[in-house]
């Protein structure tokens, strides 16, 4: 689907994965890349590929405490007698050469001396003053680690795109690194529609409800680490949307709002989409979460959800995510985590819509069963926080029977 200015009128409704394809399609890397200190690194994505300035480990060594030994000394059976000659520790080496007939105490992580091409451990050998007795058996290069092992000096340690995690930060570190290329950080603005929402801080007036929505997003937002701007509530008035729309547009690459993209009177999001900008769509075949529009407003993307807050978190975790990750540079995206389950409770449900339910994923008797939330209303904030899962139902399937299986996609990972 093309967004070019002047684009024709947006598509009917579409299914789940035409929605996920039509925005990761439309969307690109925003660009332009920052070097951070190595720690401050964690959860970005890389700018360009790591490349390993040395070998990991540097040198050949013992994978085991034991003693270093040259393989062609150990007979195919029985035994043998070998002069103990020095000591090798990790970090402090042995600097002579092993001799026929000879062997080096060595230490886990200490450097193979010369000589010697394999380690025995402790284990299987019997000591005698400065004697060790082997027994057969021992293969050549066995307990040793090669120097390159981990890392080849040269080759791609850690490819651009990869966000750097607990194990990218050591992996870094142990190349010696300092700081690394990062992506700049994506900009993200946000805020709430509705004359009915009250800031937390203040008694509620009648007819008003507190905004939850800014939270839960500022929440998913901040875990990704992006800088955002939080413009508050703005109230259903078409001037003030409109304001908001181009100040949001103008500092961010992606703007974000909740509320106002039904069919209401008072719903003016994807009208003023259309004016100042694209709309890519604006239904999808979902639940919850039906109206949410895709577009852009000028250079930023432009992300309407519902205003129900299961709704908005639902689309969020479905559609937004992902589209962020790929604007931010990751590269390639992450799975969705997802399993088989055994629904213990029947689920009523109309065929021709995805349905995102809320569970509870438990393991019974060695079997991985999924209880559906009792409230699944698209406001019951309180359901969501009590689930460890979606169980997701496509638009092809219709009631399910208690008993049978369904695929759940896991909180861990996703929120």
């Amino acid at each position: 689907m093309s967004l070019d200015p002047g684009c024709a009128a947006p598509r009917q409704t579409l299914t789940v994965l035409e929605a996920r394809r039509t925005i990761l399609d439309a969307v690109a890397p925003v660009g332009g890349h920052e070097c951070v200190a190595l720690r401050a690194s964690l959860g970005r994505p890389l700018a360009r590929d790591v490349i390993a300035p040395c070998n990991v480990p540097a040198h050949d060594n013992s994978a085991m405490d034991g003693y270093a030994v040259r393989a062609e000394d150990l007979p195919a059976d029985g035994e043998v007698s070998l002069q103990v000659v020095g000591t090798a520790y990790a970090g402090r080496g042995f600097s002579g050469i092993v001799g026929r007939g000879q062997a080096v105490r060595i230490m886990t992580g200490g450097v193979m001396p010369m000589g010697a091409d394999s380690v025995v451990v402790q284990e299987v050998v019997r000591v005698d003053g400065e004697r060790i007795t082997v027994p057969s058996g021992l293969r050549r290069g066995q307990n040793v680690r090669r120097a390159g092992e981990d890392l080849a000096e040269g080759g791609v340690a850690i490819p651009r795109g990869k966000r750097m995690g607990p194990a990218e930060l050591g992996l870094a570190a142990s190349l010696g690194l300092a700081e690394v290329a990062v992506t700049r950080r994506l900009r993200v603005a946000f805020f709430s529609t509705g004359d009915e929402l009250a800031s937390i801080g203040r008694p509620l007036a009648p007819g008003e409800v507190y905004d939850s929505n800014r939270y839960t997003l500022h929440g998913a937002l901040a875990r990704l680490g992006y800088e955002l701007i939080d413009m508050g509530v703005v109230p259903d008035r078409p001037d003030e949307l409109e304001a908001a729309f181009l100040t949001a547009a103008g500092s961010a690459d992606v703007v974000l709002t909740t509320g106002g993209v039904s069919v209401g009177e008072a719903d003016f999001i994807r009208d003023l989409m259309q004016r100042l900008g694209e709309v890519g769509f604006w239904k999808i075949d979902i639940k919850p979460g039906r109206p949410m529009a895709f577009g852009r407003i000028g250079k930023a993307w432009m992300f309407g959800l519902p205003g129900n807050p299961v709704a908005v978190m639902v689309t969020f975790y479905q559609f937004v995510q992902d589209a962020l990750l790929k604007l931010s540079g990751v590269d390639p995206l992450p799975e969705r985590p997802m399993m088989p389950a055994v629904c213990v409770a029947p689920v009523r449900k109309l065929a021709g819509r995805c349905e995102f339910l809320r569970g509870r994923l438990f393991a019974e008797d060695g079997v991985w069963k999924v209880k559906p939330a009792s409230a699944q209303g698209s406001g019951v904030l309180r359901s969501l926080s009590e689930a460890n899962c979606f169980i997701v139902i496509d638009e092809n399937r219709g009631d399910v029977k208690a008993g049978e299986t369904v695929p759940v996609q896991l909180f861990e990972g996703l929120i």
